[in-house]
């Protein structure tokens, strides 16, 4: 004997109607409406060209810009500065055309070496003045070092032998070339004092002789120069 189970109609419409909305949504998301319209390949690449040629027009105008603000640039740059000098110099050209008479004829060229050679004489004139005490300074402290090694006596033998090689190098200097006797600038003598200077600074550096006998050589070819120049 079989049993029969019966349901409430209730439950059986509410089955029946979810059974029919899911086959309603199911169709809805495969139709091609809900999809919207499928794009052609015809049409994107219409797009893509139209989109390639508006890049390309505006890198080239802004290439088109950067290279005319370069030359721009480049051209206010430089010719400012040629058309001031262009000005200056007529300036100066209508100055000079307008000057008297006197003002042309003026020797204005032996004047600048004139006024060159005064300031040489000062230069030399405040260098031999600075030379006399540091000189002093330097030759005492080379004695100094000569009676801390108790070889003081020692010291105007070398003195003595660069007085007189600073004579000598005098007279040399006369006799290849006689103008140096009228020159208002002692070249001789200032490359005479150079050399031996240059001689005597590195002499702490010398053997423990060397020490004791070239700064004092030096001293007195310095010497001796400084006496001719302010002769």
């Amino acid at each position: 004997m079989t049993a029969t189970i019966t349901y409430p109609s209730h439950l059986l419409s509410a089955s029946f109607h979810l059974r029919t909305t899911t086959t309603k949504n199911a169709l809805r998301l495969q139709s091609p409406s809900t999809q919207g319209p499928e794009r052609s390949p015809h049409y994107l690449k219409a797009g893509s060209s139209h989109l390639g040629v508006k890049l390309s027009g505006v890198f080239q105008k802004t290439r088109l810009n950067i290279s005319c603000a370069i030359n721009m640039a480049a051209g206010q740059s430089g010719d400012p500065e040629k058309i001031n000098f262009d000005h200056l110099m007529n300036k100066a050209r209508k100055i000079w055309d307008r000057s008297p008479q006197p003002v042309k004829s003026f020797p204005w060229k032996r004047a600048l070496e004139n006024f060159i050679q005064l300031i040489l004489d000062l230069f030399v004139m405040v260098v031999k003045y600075l030379c006399v005490p540091l000189l002093a300074v330097s030759s005492l402290s080379e004695m100094s070092y000569c009676a801390h090694q108790k070889k003081l006596l020692l010291v105007p033998i070398p003195l003595l032998i660069g007085i007189i090689v600073a004579g000598v190098v005098k007279e040399t200097a006369l006799e290849l070339s006689p103008l140096l006797k009228d020159a208002e600038v002692p070249w001789h003598l200032i490359v005479t004092a150079i050399v031996f200077t240059l001689i005597k600074l590195p002499g702490p550096y010398y053997p423990y002789w060397g020490r004791i006998f070239i700064p004092h050589f030096a001293n007195g070819v310095l010497w001796r120069t400084l006496l001719f120049a302010f002769s």
